[in-house]
C-alpha cells in the first residue's frame, strides 16, 4: 500500500508535468513558425500571414513581441466565455465538443466534490 509520502511525490511530479505541458504548448502556439499548426483556419482564410514573408530572418521563427510573453495564457479564459457557435466558427467542431465535454466533467466533478464532502461529515 503507498504511503502517504509516496502520493504526495506522485502528485508533485504529475502537477509539475501538467504545468511543464500547458506552458510549453502556451509558448510554441505563440511562434509565428506554428501558424499552420495552431492557427490553420486563421492562416488559410488570411487572418494571419505567413511567417515567412517577414524581413526579419528571427522574426520568422520567434516571436519578438515581448506583450504576447506576459499575456500568453489570455485565451484560456476567453475560450471558456465563447459561445459554441463562436467556437465552431473559430476553431470548429472538434473543439466545441472537447469544451463541452470538458465543461460538462467540470461541472460534475464540483457537484459531486460538494456532494461526497457533505456525506462524509454525515458518516
Amino acid at each position: 500500500m503507498a504511503s502517504l509520502a509516496d502520493i504526495g511525490v506522485s502528485a508533485t511530479i504529475n502537477i509539475l508535468s501538467a504545468f511543464a505541458f500547458l506552458l510549453a504548448f502556451a509558448l510554441l502556439r505563440i511562434q509565428p513558425i506554428n501558424d499552420r499548426v495552431y492557427f490553420p483556419k486563421w492562416y488559410l482564410s488570411g487572418g494571419r500571414s505567413s511567417p515567412r514573408s517577414s524581413g526579419n530572418f528571427v522574426g520568422k521563427f520567434v516571436n519578438l513581441n515581448f506583450k504576447t510573453y506576459l499575456t500568453f495564457l489570455n485565451w484560456m479564459p476567453q475560450a471558456l466565455r465563447m459561445s459554441e457557435s463562436e467556437i465552431i466558427s473559430h476553431a470548429g467542431l472538434d473543439s466545441a465538443a472537447f469544451l463541452r465535454i470538458y465543461t460538462l466533467g467540470l461541472n460534475w466533478h464540483a457537484v459531486l466534490g460538494i456532494v461526497i464532502s457533505f456525506a462524509v461529515e454525515l458518516l
